[in-house]
């Protein structure tokens, strides 16, 4: 490999440092428990903490409800399945209260719950509700809204094979039911109706809304992740920051067509409103008077003569997000690009098959560590034949060696007649100096690929390997600083100077490994040069120690088997790589600078 060839690749290993040192030095901070804190309980009034609402059928501007009064001592409906828990208020019928049974804020057993919805009288409120928003003249009383005090007309607890019927009566021969079931994941299912039994005709429209009181305490703002509204209306993904939302005032109602979807995506979490029936329409806005964000979806308006019904059908879902669970939902139940809801990024296009692949691989072995090893074999197999040319390219180009250093002997000084016959002797002899760089081209949109898949995936979140390293999605835990357990004090907090000086044993391995690959060739002829690569595998041994320990085991894996094949294929091609010399001739380097 010539000077040039070692330019490139020292422009593409001095970006990745940059790369990777922004992600050193602004890393996403971990959530604390007291972040996650489950929900306070709802026994106080919630005077003032009331939720905006659309009230106008008509596309107005949203109406602001009236203010709530006994949320404290409104009845409530059990929610209870393998993989929620929680109860649903009789006042509004909201969703308020929600915990996800099979995940749980920390690695510790004892630690509380997920907990998704919260009502109003907790901090950081989070709830979805429904109603009719009332049109033609219709007073927005005889309708029922947030604060409506709901009677429980069938069933008991909602379960899965267990639904329940809301019912509400006006008083003025207009009659309001609501019909809720409960798929074995996360997916409710509800159908409003009304009957109109006065002697008037009545416009209406159904709705249903998802609010946030203020952001999310564990909101992140970190770059690679979004958090906040998001939306799938008329085959276009939007998603919308905190700091974006627009005002009450100046939000704008979106045609969703047949089918959409719109919410709120946290990290793993989210919750979002369905529509399945064509006329509704979206928006997303901000109550800024009382920080409460909100996305709603409006269904088209319904004329009732004396007599008529109208029954809507919608779904909501409020959970994890799961790829087989949320691709189940897509594919079998018709939301449409759903597993968008998961934040692919920009290499969306490798992303996605990668985490397919890692998903089954999972599922195959049974341990996510092996799955992240075995994902890195297939990942090298694919790129064999790119390997095979560089690394049969790199072998040629030492065969070549003393013939370029008489080239450069002859040409002294002149530079352009050394690289004019460089250029002749590399066509002549079939080689391409820049095939050594092409793996390290192709590593980094994969290595960024899987970084975005081990961070923002839920399957990597808590996942074990082996021993101490029970949450792939996070650092390696172990520390030199207590000599890896055997010192009876703790390793420094995550995030912190000390944790990114005192690295783990992946990371150490990590350092050694790439280190390793570097003595296949003998250290370049420039000085400078020298020092830079010298120093490569240890600057990316602490940069690495702080990111997630599934993505420094891939590095790892990545790093023995390109060693093998590259030790491999140039013994195949009648080159010798001299490791063990290489190694020694740097330590003697090392003493004679010393001297």
């Amino acid at each position: 490999m010539d000077d040039q060839n070692k330019n490139l690749i020292l422009a593409v290993a001095l970006s990745m440092l940059v790369i990777l040192g922004w992600s050193v030095f602004f890393p996403p901070p971990e959530p604390s428990p007291q972040d996650l804190a489950a929900t306070a309980p709802a026994s106080e009034a919630v005077s003032g903490n009331t939720a905006s609402v659309p009230l106008a059928a008509s596309g107005a501007e949203p109406v602001v409800a009236a203010e709530v009064k006994t949320a404290a001592d409104a009845p409530r409906i059990k929610i209870e399945s393998s993989h929620l828990e929680g109860t649903i208020s009789l006042l509004g019928g909201r969703f308020d209260e929600l915990k996800l049974k099979q995940y749980r804020q920390t690695l510790d057993a004892e630690s509380d719950i997920v907990s998704l919805l919260k009502p109003t009288s907790a901090e950081n409120a989070y709830y979805a509700l429904y109603g009719w928003a009332p049109g033609g003249g219709l007073a927005p009383d005889l309708v029922p809204g947030p604060n409506t005090i709901w009677t429980l007309e069938s069933g008991d607890i909602l379960t899965p094979s267990t639904p329940v019927v809301l019912a509400w009566e006006n008083g003025e021969g207009l009659t309001f039911r609501r019909e809720i079931s409960l798929d074995e994941n996360y997916m409710f299912a509800i159908q409003q109706s009304a009957q109109n039994n006065s002697i008037n005709t009545i416009s209406l429209a159904p709705y249903g809304t998802i609010a946030r009181h203020g952001e999310p305490a564990d909101l992140k703002n970190f770059f690679i992740l979004h958090e906040g509204a998001i939306r799938h209306v008329a085959g276009e993904l939007t998603e919308t920051d905190y700091g974006d939302f627009e005002s009450a005032r100046a939000h704008e109602e979106l045609e969703v067509g047949d089918k959409g979807w719109t919410g709120f995506t946290d990290h793993y979490w989210m919750t979002t409103l369905i529509v399945d029936q064509a006329g509704a329409k979206i928006s997303t806005f901000q109550d800024t008077t009382r920080n409460i964000f909100q996305t709603t979806a409006k269904h088209k308006t319904e004329t009732l003569a004396p007599g008529q019904s109208a029954v809507v059908s919608s779904r909501l879902f409020a959970g994890a997000k799961e790829w087989e669970t949320i691709r189940n939902y897509e594919n079998e139940s018709g939301v449409p690009k759903f597993l968008d809801s998961i934040d692919w990024g920009w290499f969306f296009f490798i992303t996605k098959p990668m985490f397919w692949l890692l998903h089954y691989l999972h599922a195959l072995i049974g341990n996510m560590g092996w799955a992240i090893i075995g994902l890195t074999f297939i990942i090298k197999l694919v790129l064999f034949p790119l390997a095979y040319k560089s690394y049969a390219s790199m072998a040629k180009m030492k065969e070549l060696q003393p013939q370029m250093e008489k080239i450069k002997e002859q040409a002294g000084d002149d530079r352009q007649k050394v690289q004019q016959e460089m250029m002749a002797l590399y066509k002549k002899e079939k080689v391409n100096p820049a095939a050594g760089c092409l793996p390290i081209l192709m590593q980094i949109p994969i290595f960024f690929s899987l970084y975005k898949v081990i961070f923002v995936t839920l399957e990597l979140r808590h996942a074990p390997w082996i021993g101490w390293l029970t949450d792939l999605s996070a650092p390696d835990p172990s520390t030199i600083f207590n000599l890896y357990g055997l010192l009876p004090w703790d390793a420094p907090e995550q995030g912190s100077v000390l944790a990114l000086i005192f690295i783990g044993v992946l990371p150490l391995l990590l350092g050694i490994t790439m280190w390793l690959q570097q003595k296949l060739n003998p250290a370049p002829s420039d000085p400078i040069q020298q020092q830079i690569f010298a120093w490569m595998p240890w600057v990316f041994m602490f940069m690495l120690g702080s990111f997630a320990s599934g993505l420094v085991i891939y590095w790892i894996a990545n790093n023995t088997i390109t060693f093998t094949q590259q030790y491999l294929i140039m013994r195949s091609h009648g080159y010798k790589p001299d490791v063990f010399g290489n190694i020694l001739s740097s330590f003697k380097r090392k003493s004679k600078d010393a001297e």
